[in-house]
């Protein structure tokens, strides 16, 4: 039975920031609020939390995950970026952006896309999610709340404790969130390529 906390979404209340921190650590599976949508998230070095993901956004293991970081520097340890993509990632960080890149050997080899060794990062503009960041001192892993056969990601936190009480172990609540999923952006060609128009504007990328 999932655990639910209301936090303030400009002021997350630190006691209970640190006791969901807790339960990432402790491999729990956490809804959260970002920027974009919630996101499904927790402890990326732990292996039974991707199996549980993938059961519930009925994914199989070609599916991109993303790591969220703290910073365009925190970015730079799990990927390979030139210079080109620094300057994208500079001028499109904290937002609503996901950036499909190469990894580094940082990035755990499970958590990498098999065949193309590449790994999903972003900076949400979110004061709950920076403040899980911060007590975690690492990043999170994790995934859009998108539902097989849904068209858009879950956005009302009483709707996904009554459709998923028992598959996380904590839905964070934290005001209204976006429905719109998170654009993302590979950079891994040397050009900018679409791979899902989101929230986040394509004028920075010229497409």
């Amino acid at each position: 039975m999932a655990q639910f906390f209301t936090l303030h979404p400009e002021q997350p209340q630190p006691r209970l920031i640190k006791q969901a921190a807790e339960i990432m650590r402790s491999g729990g599976l956490v809804a959260f609020p970002t920027d974009s949508a919630y996101a499904l998230g927790g402890h990326t070095g732990d292996n039974p939390l991707l199996a549980r993901i993938r059961r519930i956004r009925g994914v199989d293991e070609r599916h991109n995950f993303t790591l969220i970081c703290r910073d365009l520097s925190e970015i730079a340890t799990y990927a390979k970026v030139d210079n080109a993509q620094y300057r994208l990632l500079k001028a499109t960080t904290p937002g609503p952006y996901t950036f499909i890149l190469e990894g580094t050997k940082e990035v755990p080899r499970r958590l990498l896309h098999p065949k193309k060794k590449t790994i999903g990062l972003r900076v949400p503009d979110h004061p709950v999610v920076a403040a899980l960041l911060a007590e975690l001192g690492e990043p999170l892993l994790s995934s859009t709340l998108l539902l097989p056969e849904e068209d858009h990601p879950l956005t009302d936190p009483e709707e996904i404790r009554d459709r998923l009480e028992k598959e996380v172990d904590l839905i964070i609540e934290a005001g209204p969130c976006r429905g719109e999923a998170t654009t993302i952006i590979d950079l891994t060609s040397g050009s900018p390529v679409l791979v899902r128009e989101g929230r986040g504007s394509l004028a920075p990328f010229g497409l």
